[in-house]
C-alpha cells in the first residue's frame, strides 16, 4: 500500500517517539532529550537518545537513526507497511483505502530506484577504468585522494552515446524506464534514447533515506555548454524538496563529529565544496544549482535552528543570498533562522580546504554574521545614500523588509534591530547641555555596550564608520544617570514608557523636548521612534529598551520616581490618570516653550512691551517649577 506524505506526516504527529520506543527500551530524561541503552549494541552506558520536538532517535554506538517508523523495522523486523499499520492502530487512524494507480506508481518508483543504484555502480567502476584516467587526474588536482571517492560514491560517464544504456538494457531495463529516470534523454524526432551523462565526473545524488535518486555530472570538456548537468525533474527527484549531500550531513551532525556542533548545518553552492566541508566533518548540502525553497529551508530547521549560509562572493553567489533572503523572511520564527559566512578573500570552501586545510576550513565558516545584518547590509548598499530622498528610501526598505515577517513579535524585534542599525549610520548631532549630559534626540544606550558621544563633539558613527571622540566631551554612562533628577520628570517619564498612546498627541513635543531633562532624552527618543512606527497604546518599550542597554537607566527612573504620582497608581482612575499625566507633561512643555521664547527675546530691542512679556514669561517659569521642585503640581492639576 503507497501511504501519501499527509497521512505518514499526521501519523507522527499523533504518536511521540519517546512513547513508541519506551516501550521496549527504557529511557530517562535528559534535558530535552530522552536517553537509554542502545537496542541495537549491548552497551553500558547510554549513547541512545531520543528527541520527541525533531521527531527521531539516534544510536551514537550503531550510527543508527531514524524515526518511528524506522525504528519499528529496526527492532522487530517490520516492512515499512506493516510498521505503518502498527502506529496507526495506536494513533486510532483509519488506513487509506487501497489505490491501485497508486500502487503502480510506488512499484515502478521501486523499480527505477534499483535501476539508479546499478546506474551509480556503473559509474564507480568506469572511474577506475582506463578510460576515466583523466577524471582521476582532475580529482587528484583537486585534493580528493582516492581513499575518498567510494565514501561520495564519485563516478565518471564516459564519452559514448549509449554505454548505460547498454548496460542496464543487458541487465533487463526498459529504455522508457530509464527515460523516467533520466539517466536516458529520448529525442524529439523519436529517435532512439541516449546517455543524459557522457564524459563527466559524476555526483550522485541521493533522498533522505541514502537511496540515489538522480546524478550530478561536471565537464570534462572545458568547452562544454554546460559545467555541471543535473538530472532532470522525475519521480524520484525532487530538485526543489532535496539538497545534495544531506544523508551524509545528518549523519555527520548526528555523530557529534562537528566538534561541538560549530558550525553546526552549513549550505554552500557546489558538490566540491560540500564535499570539501564534510571531509572536514562540517555537515553541509547545496541546492543544486537552484535558490533554496521553502521546502529546503524547513528541512535546514529541523536539523538545526540557524543553519548557515556560504555563497560565493561572486555576483551569481550575491544574488543566490538575496533570494534566500527574500524567501527566508516570511518563514522566520524565533528559533528559524539563518546565519551568513563570507568567502574570505574569495575563496570558496573547496579553495580553504585544498590550500590551508581543514582546521581553516572550519574557522572561516563558523565566522558569521547574523541574519538581520545581512538584510541590513544588502539594503544599505543597494545605492549611494547621499541625499536625504536616499536615506529615506532605506528606511522604508527595512521597515517594508521587516513586515514580511509572519511572526509579529519577531517582526517587531527586526523593525527595532533595523531601526537602531539606520541610527547608527546617520546618527544625528545632539547638542550638549549644561550639565555635560546630552539632549536633542537620539538615545546614547546601544546593545554593544558603546556610549553615544555627539558627532558635533567629533565622536559617534558617520557613514558606518567610528569617529574618535572629543576628550573634552563626557558621555552619558551606561544603565547611570548623572547627577539628580527631579522625581516629578521621572514619573511623567515612567508614565509615558508604561503608557505610549497617552504621549501620542506629543509626538512633536517628545521629540523636540523628552521629558524636561536631557539625562532622560535617551528613553524619550525610543517613545518617539515606537509613536513614528505606529505602534498602539498597549504596547510596552520595557523589553525594547532593555535590547538598547537601558534597562539600567530605567530602574533608576523607577527608583527617582515620586511614588505618589496618581497616574503611576493602578488604582487611580485610567481616565483621570491620562487627563493628570497629560496636565503634568503640558507644564514641562510650557516651561521649555518660554525658556525658548526668553531667549528670543534676549536678541531683540529692549522695549516695554518686551520687559513686560519677559517678566510674565520668568513669573510663569517660577511658579511652575515651584509646582514642580514642591510636588504641589499634582494637587494643583487635580
Amino acid at each position: 500500500m503507497r501511504f501519501d506524505d499527509r497521512f505518514l506526516e499526521e501519523l507522527k504527529s499523533r504518536l511521540r517517539p519517546s512513547d513508541v520506543v519506551g516501550k521496549s527500551v527504557k529511557l530517562r530524561r535528559q534535558g530535552r532529550e530522552y536517553a537509554g541503552l542502545s537496542p541495537f549494541t549491548k552497551e553500558k552506558s547510554p549513547s541512545f537518545f531520543v528527541n520527541d520536538e525533531k521527531g527521531f532517535y539516534h544510536c551514537f554506538s550503531s550510527g543508527k537513526h531514524g524515526d518511528i517508523i524506522s525504528f519499528l523495522q529496526e527492532t522487530e523486523r517490520l516492512t515499512f507497511a506493516e510498521a505503518v499499520e502498527r502506529l496507526a492502530a495506536e494513533a486510532g487512524m483509519s488506513l487509506p483505502a487501497p489505490d491501485p494507480v497508486a500502487a503502480r506508481e510506488e512499484q515502478k518508483r521501486s523499480s527505477l530506484g534499483d535501476w539508479m543504484e546499478l546506474a551509480a555502480a556503473w559509474f564507480e567502476s568506469e572511474l577506475r577504468r582506463p578510460g576515466g584516467q583523466a577524471a582521476r587526474a582532475y580529482l587528484e588536482k583537486r585534493a580528493l585522494p582516492e581513499s575518498e571517492w567510494g565514501r561520495f560514491r564519485l563516478g565518471f560517464a564516459p564519452n559514448n552515446r549509449t554505454g548505460l544504456k547498454d548496460y542496464l538494457i543487458a541487465k533487463g531495463a526498459k529504455p522508457g524506464d530509464l527515460v523516467d529516470a533520466g539517466v536516458l534523454i529520448s529525442p524529439e524526432d523519436g529517435g532512439a534514447p541516449y546517455d543524459r551523462f557522457r564524459d563527466r565526473i559524476i555526483f550522485p545524488i541521493t533522498d533522505t533515506r541514502g537511496k540515489v535518486v538522480s546524478f550530478g555530472g561536471r565537464a570534462m570538456d572545458p568547452a562544454a555548454r554546460a559545467k555541471y548537468l543535473n538530472g532532470p525533474e522525475t519521480s524520484l527527484f525532487h530538485k526543489g524538496r532535496l539538497l545534495y549531500g544531506l544523508f551524509e550531513a545528518r549523519k555527520i551532525l548526528h555523530d557529534g563529529q562537528s566538534g561541538g556542533g560549530k558550525p553546526a548545518m552549513v549550505v554552500v553552492e557546489g558538490y566540491m565544496d560540500v564535499i570539501a566541508c564534510q571531509r572536514a566533518k562540517v555537515p553541509a548540502v547545496a541546492a543544486m544549482g537552484t535558490a533554496l525553497t521553502e521546502e529546503q529551508m524547513d528541512a535546514l530547521w529541523r536539523l538545526h535552528p540557524e543553519p548557515t549560509l556560504c555563497f560565493d562572493g561572486d555576483k551569481a553567489g550575491q544574488r543566490a543570498a538575496h533570494r534566500a533572503i527574500d524567501r527566508a523572511l516570511p518563514l522566520l520564527k524565533p528559533g528559524r533562522s539563518f546565519r551568513f559566512s563570507m568567502p574570505v578573500g574569495g575563496k570558496d570552501p573547496d579553495d580553504v580546504m585544498r590550500e590551508q586545510g581543514a582546521d581553516a576550513l572550519r574557522a572561516q565558516l563558523s565566522d558569521t554574521k547574523p541574519f538581520v545584518q545581512a538584510l541590513f547590509e544588502r539594503e544599505r548598499d543597494l545605492e549611494e545614500l547621499d541625499t536625504p530622498e536616499r536615506k529615506a528610501g532605506l528606511r522604508q526598505r527595512l521597515r517594508a523588509a521587516a513586515g514580511t515577517i509572519a511572526d509579529k513579535d519577531l517582526a517587531q524585534a527586526y523593525k527595532d534591530d533595523l531601526r537602531e542599525r539606520y541610527d547608527e549610520l546617520f546618527q544625528r548631532a545632539r547638542p550638549q547641555s549644561s550639565d555635560g549630559g546630552y539632549g536633542g534626540g537620539g538615545g546614547g544606550f546601544r546593545d554593544s555596550g558603546r556610549p553615544f558621544v555627539p558627532r558635533n563633539g567629533g565622536g559617534g558613527w558617520k557613514n558606518g564608520k567610528r569617529e574618535p571622540p572629543d576628550p573634552g566631551l563626557r558621555p552619558i554612562a551606561r544603565a547611570q544617570i548623572g547627577g539628580r533628577i527631579n522625581p516629578f520628570h521621572a514619573a511623567i517619564a515612567l508614565a509615558a514608557i508604561d503608557h505610549p498612546g497617552w504621549a501620542r498627541s506629543y509626538d512633536e513635543a517628545i521629540e523636540r523636548i523628552g521629558f524636561g531633562d536631557p539625562r532622560l532624552q535617551p528613553l524619550a527618543q525610543e517613545l518617539f521612534a515606537a509613536l513614528c512606527d505606529d505602534h498602539g497604546e498597549d504596547v510596552s518599550l520595557r523589553e525594547r529598551l532593555n535590547r538598547r542597554g537601558l534597562s539600567g537607566m530605567l530602574a533608576e527612573v523607577e527608583r527617582i520616581a515620586q511614588s505618589d504620582a496618581p497616574f503611576l497608581d493602578k488604582r487611580f482612575d485610567p481616565a483621570k490618570a491620562r487627563s493628570l499625566w497629560a496636565a503634568c507633561y503640558e507644564a514641562v512643555v510650557e516651561i521649555a516653550d518660554s525658556e525658548r521664547a526668553l531667549d528670543g527675546m534676549r536678541r531683540e530691542e529692549i522695549t516695554t512691551a518686551t520687559l513686560n512679556t519677559t517678566r510674565d514669561l520668568r513669573a510663569r517659569i517660577a511658579v511652575l517649577q515651584r509646582q514642580i521642585s514642591q510636588l504641589e503640581f499634582w494637587r494643583e492639576a487635580l
